[in-house]
């Protein structure tokens, strides 16, 4: 009798995993096949908004009147948008896709840019009207190529799941049609972009305006690893690797890393002064030993060390027992945005793990900061007058134009928001208006 009982209980179990094992499977299905429908919505997608960007742009080349190209090129900021997200969408995190997105983010900085202008007043140059046929020629290719991929994802049934599990195993060998269709358009991009290095379509980030405060007289090789050292607090060059950066680069420089058992570390240092643009070190990080404010006080005097003096702290955040803080430029109590260095540090010991310094770099200067022609109190009147205003500043940020504004900044509260709004000091227009979330919006992140 109790046999049977037994045999019984371990078939109902087994029926019970069975059934078990089934429904997951099904669930399995169901959630790859809603992965895959995605992946194909987007490709598509992305197929067909650069077929539409690629329109548009000629549509614009062959315009006439300012009064219609403001608002084309509106329409062709929009469908760079809407293909930069369909890109965010597809499993291309592991395949490098950078070059596309910077292309795409560009067309879109460019559109935008000269959206924003009157340009009856201020009608295209001969120099943006040359970007604009390169721009068009480009979007050609590249929507060919896609158009390719498509063709033959469509014509072998080829699925994106695939592309997925070859990127996670790339020694697998799998049918890598559409990875290397994707490859040869970032092949294509990489190619505009080293021919359009002197492009208008960069903007703000035009070679005259990158690195123009570097200083200092050039380092050798063996000076960049004495200084990495130094910074890594290593005491021989045994696990140190330097490799120079190549031709085409945005500033000649040094790349060093470092690995052992405890941490791994990598820094960019320019050639020209051997000024460190980026610093990262990854360890692990044990539970905090001291508090947020004395980790910015140690991230000033790291900056200090380098003599990245009239620093002031913006903000600071704290994630994983790392503290985070950005710094501003402070000239005669007036903010700079442009000149924004971030630095990490380890709260279990105060050691520093990141350092970004690019945008100093690229933008500080000796600059001529005028007086504001309007008083604080007038700035005020044009804010909402239903914002609570907590705090004031003046600074100096980048506008839609990519130009440097002296503005009156204001913190203030609206409804148990938190908004940061500038005001121009010259004529009191509204420059901006931006939402802060509970740790503030990081304005200086490169990490």
């Amino acid at each position: 009798m109790v046999r049977w009982i037994l045999i019984g209980v371990l078939s109902l179990a087994l029926i019970g995993t069975g059934f078990w094992g089934y429904r997951e499977h099904q669930e399995k299905n169901a959630i790859l096949t809603q992965a895959e429908n995605t992946y194909q919505r987007s490709f598509h997608e992305l197929t067909y908004h650069m077929d539409l960007l690629h329109d548009q742009i000629g549509t614009a080349l062959a315009m006439n009147s300012t009064e219609r190209l403001s608002p084309q090129f509106v329409e062709i900021w929009r469908l760079t948008s809407e293909a930069l997200s369909n890109v965010g969408q597809l499993p291309l995190g592991l395949l490098p896709f950078n070059k596309t997105e910077e292309f795409l983010s560009n067309i879109g900085d460019f559109t935008y840019k000269t959206a924003v202008r009157n340009l009856e007043n201020s009608p295209l140059t001969d120099e943006e009207s040359e970007t604009l046929k390169q721009l068009y020629s480009q979007s050609g290719d590249i929507k060919d190529e896609l158009r390719q991929v498509q063709h033959i994802a469509l014509e072998n049934n080829l699925r994106w799941m695939d592309v997925q599990l070859a990127l996670a195993n790339p020694d697998e060998q799998v049918d890598n049609t559409i990875i290397d269709g994707f490859k040869t358009v970032e092949k294509s991009v990489e190619g505009f972009n080293e021919g359009n290095s002197q492009s208008s379509v960069i903007g703000t980030s035009s070679n005259d305006h990158k690195y123009k405060y570097l200083n200092g007289d050039k380092i050798s090789e063996q000076d960049a690893l004495e200084k990495s050292k130094e910074i890594f607090n290593v005491e021989n060059e045994e696990n140190l690797t330097i490799a120079e950066s190549g031709e085409g680069s945005d500033v000649p420089m040094y790349s060093v890393s470092y690995h052992n058992d405890e941490k791994r570390a990598y820094m960019d240092i320019s050639q020209q002064g051997g000024h460190p643009l980026n610093i990262l070190v990854s360890r692990d990080i044990a539970n905090n030993q001291i508090s947020l404010n004395e980790g910015a006080e140690k991230a000033q005097d790291y900056l200090e060390s380098f003599d990245l003096d009239s620093m002031s702290l913006f903000q600071s955040s704290e994630y994983n027992n790392v503290g985070v803080y950005s710094f501003l430029y402070n000239e005669n109590d007036v903010r700079v945005y442009s000149d924004a260095v971030e630095v990490k540090v380890a709260l279990d010991n105060g050691d520093v793990l990141g350092l970004s310094t690019n945008n100093y770099y690229m933008n500080h200067s000796d600059r001529d900061i005028p007086e504001p022609d309007i008083s604080e109190e007038e700035a005020k009147e044009m804010v909402n007058p239903n914002v609570d205003i907590q705090e004031e500043f003046l600074a100096v940020i980048d506008n839609d134009l990519g130009e440097e504004v002296l503005v009156y900044e204001f913190l203030g509260v609206l409804d148990n928001d938190t908004f940061r709004i500038f005001i121009n000091a010259m004529n009191g227009q509204e420059e901006k208006v931006e939402k802060l979330d509970g740790t503030e919006i990081n304005f200086a992140s490169n990490f």
